[in-house]
């Protein structure tokens, strides 16, 4: 059981904000990191990648979105409340090094997972610049947060109600128009935006690295349902991973799989709607 200390509607009924007690995977926790967790003894397991983690207080920060039945049993539960499973910390931490300039991108809940990162980056010496995207200005999610350790925070929106009018690309091509000695790129949030990045940096040479939350299950590399190929060969995104590079990932494939169960999913998320109204 992991106690639930802190929980907040970032944007209500949407996307929600918990702080975890969890010291032992708050010691061990590093950017990049997720953990794998149950909410109902005859439920699915869900990845929530790390936002934020506190080794002195004990604490992990996870932020997700309400898209199925788990991630709406999880929203019930309140402050003071256990979650039945967290397991991790999993995956391969991000590889940080002292590059110079580091770009970050997120779009969605993405945002949170790339704060973790952001901050790793930061705290190795690199210039960190933030790019987020949303659709309109009230979904947009860690600015204040991204805006206490990075040298600045773009921000794009699709109806222009904040920053520049359109797609994180968008902001990411003006940014790179006045700042050519990019190292490197983080892109973290949905598939297609992943790719749209990826794509922007591969005709400048732009080392891009993707955060890919493939279908898990065990997150542990036994059922091989989180597969992905990544430059002709097959990769496992809980173990091998979730960071590759987006100029080698097949993002037709990854798209592909990820709306395999898409009929599957709408039918549970129905049932749990039908028992509790």
């Amino acid at each position: 059981m992991t106690r639930i200390l802190r929980r907040r509607d970032i944007i209500p009924g949407q996307t929600v904000e918990m702080v975890l007690h969890a010291p032992a995977i708050a010691a061990a926790a590093r950017p990049g990191h997720f953990v794998i967790l149950r909410v109902h003894p005859m439920g699915e397991r869900i990845p929530l990648t790390i936002a934020d983690a506190d080794a002195a207080a004990g604490t992990i920060t996870i932020v997700f979105l309400v898209v199925g039945t788990t991630t709406a049993r999880l929203a019930q539960l309140s402050e003071g409340e256990d979650i039945l499973d967290v397991c991790g910390p999993l995956g391969q931490a991000t590889h940080l090094t002292r590059v110079g300039k580091v770009v970050c991108v997120g779009g969605g809940t993405g945002i949170a997972a790339m704060h973790h990162i952001a901050k790793g980056h930061a705290q190795v010496g690199n210039q960190v610049t933030a790019v987020i995207g949303a659709r309109s200005a009230d979904l947009l999610l860690f600015e204040e947060e991204l805006g206490r350790f990075c040298h600045e925070v773009l921000v794009a929106t699709n109806d222009g109600s904040r920053g520049v009018r359109g797609l994180v690309t968008d902001a990411l091509r003006q940014h790179f128009a006045a700042h050519p000695d990019v190292a490197e790129v983080v892109a973290v949030g949905p598939v297609p935006m992943m790719r749209a990045v990826a794509e922007l940096t591969r005709p400048l040479g732009i080392k891009t690295v993707v955060s890919l939350n493939s279908i898990m299950v065990d997150g542990m590399g036994m059922c091989g349902a989180c597969r992905v190929r990544v430059g002709g060969e097959i990769r496992f995104a809980c173990v091998d991973g979730p960071e590759f590079d987006g100029h080698a990932v097949d993002f037709d494939e990854l798209a592909a799989r990820l709306t395999a169960f898409v009929s599957q999913e709408r039918q549970s998320f129905g049932c749990l709607g039908a028992c509790h109204g």
